[in-house]
């Protein structure tokens, strides 16, 4: 069994070894695509790797391409099932950005118009050139 990092069982890891219950839409050696018990829209489907891979700072490039695909996959099937108005991809990573289960996993989550997700930016202001400029060039230092 796999632990979540913190001393619990993964359910993710549960589901992925069939050990407990979901409603599954795409499955594939790599990865496994299914209905979550909360959706926040008609449509909400989890994409996880089937390896335990806590977020996506703890990914690598060959065990997330697969993750990516599967993202394509799904979506498409929601586009022709559903017809929503659109689609948000998202991603959690760490509990300051909302995760919840520690098992890298992607929400498609089907939107509407005037749905109950409503819009989820902040308001902001924009940046100066020269914010922006040593932000990009700070990042661009960080890239190995």
């Amino acid at each position: 069994m796999v632990s979540d990092g913190r001393g619990s069982t993964c359910p993710f890891c549960e589901i992925a070894e069939g050990r407990s219950p979901a409603d599954r839409v795409y499955e594939t050696p790599e990865v496994l695509a299914f209905l979550p018990l909360s959706p926040a829209t008609t449509g909400h489907t989890l994409i996880i790797p089937k390896l335990h891979i806590t977020d996506l700072w703890h990914a690598d490039t060959r065990s997330l391409e697969p993750v990516m695909a599967a993202s394509l996959v799904v979506a498409q099937a929601l586009k022709t099932a559903l017809s929503p108005d659109g689609l948000n991809l998202i991603n959690s990573a760490g509990t300051a950005a909302t995760q919840t289960v520690f098992h890298l996993h992607i929400h498609l989550v089907p939107r509407w118009d005037g749905d109950q997700m409503g819009d989820f930016w902040p308001e902001s202001t924009p940046w100066s050139e020269s914010k922006r400029a040593t932000l990009a060039e700070r990042i661009r230092k960080s890239i190995h």
